[in-house]
């Protein structure tokens, strides 16, 4: 199992503003400035909690405020869970990067974007216990993109400070 986290004090770091596939992360060039964390782990259920755990702890230790931990904690399992449960990827990468107004936040899986067959406004799916992960990162977020290509999909979001 891979397990690994990084901090801008041991060496260089992919940005999460650049798609991220495993040859960019093995390869990457000189350390991106901002970057917070970034950590790699199998795209499976417990992998949620320890990302979350993983990102509130690195805001707590940046001094963030409690509201922007807050945001960072919903964003980061929502979009683990997201990649976890729809991209058949066997594994998931997390970048957390700062500015002195945003924190962003991105998750790189490796599988593949399946659209859904039909939009999610039927009545069936206003009572549903899932689905609304998105419209969360919404809520908490400034901005929010979605990047496919042939190697995954990489989901980033803004948090303001």
């Amino acid at each position: 199992m891979r397990n690994l986290t990084y901090s801008t004090r041991g060496g260089a770091l992919p940005s999460v503003h650049e798609p991220l596939g495993p040859e960019r992360f093995e390869k990457v060039a000189p350390a991106a400035r901002g970057v917070l964390a970034v950590a790699v782990l199998p795209a499976c259920p417990r992998a949620v909690p320890r990302l979350r755990r993983l990102m509130v702890a690195v805001a707590r230790t940046r001094r963030l405020s409690a509201a922007a931990g807050e945001a960072l904690g919903v964003i980061v399992s929502e979009l683990a869970t997201n990649a976890v449960l729809h991209s058949g990827s066997p594994d998931l990468v997390v970048a957390l990067e700062a500015d002195e107004h945003s924190l962003t936040v991105g998750v790189r899986d490796h599988g593949r974007w399946r659209d859904r067959p039909a939009p999610r406004c039927e009545a069936a799916d206003m009572d549903a216990d899932f689905g609304r992960g998105l419209a969360l990162v919404d809520a908490y977020a400034v901005d929010r993109s979605v990047l496919c290509d042939a190697r995954g999909t990489l989901v980033r979001a803004v948090i303001a400070l």
